[in-house]
């Protein structure tokens, strides 16, 4: 894959540098970026912008040729530019689509830039430009930041706000929606809670809670009906447990926000019960001992059904909600 960058990276750069009238072709590089994994992006934009800017000297024209100069217009390359001013008037003048997801999550990386003046540009900008890429490319590109964003020391508020409004756009909530379901591996619970931080998807989570493949999805997702509401972590915040010997812990801070959707709350309480991941039923299994006292008979139903669960942590969860139920009766 490298070889594929640094080869598409100087074919870009020779045909900036050709004098011609036609405009730069950059397929190649975008058919090698296409390929790359974005948990490397960091690496990958040094590796494009040292060899790109390398590239266009090696291939420059000689000085005396004044008559066959070529113009430098910017392109998505100058998004890696180690100029501030180059990478705010790139972002500005971007007209069309992002070509992969690559080059929209560079745009988005832009949030956390060092110069204010670029974070602005994106700020202002990225709602046309994701308006105009492809859909699937804007999901994939919001996934990587939206699992990294707490981490991030220069992102505001109102950027979050402007991501957050391009995700509530029906053709990218489709394709979050669809990320989100079929999914097998990575930060996608992360994802799926900081999404809620919008009602977007509120009249959908009984989907996720049932149709979803990776299990804390499906466990978040049950876990929000049950408990009428969405929380995400926020960011952090340093505690101190013992300020004699310095010693502490880094604490999340939890934001929340209640639902506008209604639950069938006995019918999902089964179907968590009888989901196949031990996650989802210890959910169903602790909602079941907070919930005793108004379910009724189905009550002592669920909590047989929990005892006897193969999971150590579900059974356990059973055994109490059974202790729970006999104390209440020798009581009564």
């Amino acid at each position: 894959m490298e070889e594929a960058v640094i080869s598409g990276v100087h074919d870009f750069a020779r045909s900036m540098n050709s004098g011609s009238k036609v405009v730069s072709d950059m397929s190649a590089l975008v058919n090698a970026t296409s390929a790359l994994p974005l948990t490397k992006l960091d690496y990958w934009e040094r590796l494009i912008r040292n060899e790109f800017y390398k590239a266009l000297e090696a291939t420059a024209q000689p000085k005396w040729k004044i008559w066959n100069k070529p113009q430098h217009f910017l392109t998505w390359v100058d998004l890696c530019s180690w100029d501030g001013f180059k990478r705010e008037k790139t972002i500005r003048t971007l007209s069309n689509g992002a070509p992969n997801t690559f080059f929209f999550a560079l745009v988005l990386r832009r949030l956390n830039d060092w110069v204010p003046q670029v974070r602005k540009a994106v700020r202002e900008h990225l709602p046309k430009i994701a308006e105009l890429s492809n859909p699937e490319h804007v999901a994939d590109g919001l996934c990587l930041i939206l699992s990294n964003w707490n981490s991030w020391g220069r992102i505001e508020d109102e950027d979050k706000k402007v991501l957050l409004k391009i995700i509530s756009s029906k053709p990218v909530a489709a394709a979050l929606k669809i990320k989100i379901l079929n999914g097998t591996s990575g930060p996608l619970p992360t994802i799926f809670s900081q999404i809620g931080r919008e009602a977007t998807f509120d009249s959908e989570l009984h989907d996720f809670a049932v149709n979803a493949v990776q299990p804390s999805v499906r466990a978040k997702a049950f876990r929000c009906l049950f408990e009428g509401e969405m929380t995400w972590v926020e960011g952090y915040k340093w505690k101190w447990t013992d300020v004699r010997f310095c010693k502490g812990r880094v604490m999340s801070i939890i934001g929340k926000r209640k639902l506008t959707s209604e639950l069938q709350f006995l019918k999902s309480l089964h179907q968590a019960s009888g989901d196949r991941s031990s996650l989802v039923r210890r959910v169903a299994a602790e909602i079941l001992i907070r919930e005793l006292d108004s379910l009724g008979s189905e009550a002592k139903t669920l909590a047989n059904k929990f005892s006897k669960d193969s999971a150590l942590s579900v059974s356990e969860r059973g055994d109490f909600a059974l202790k729970k139920l006999e104390l209440q009766s020798i009581e009564q």
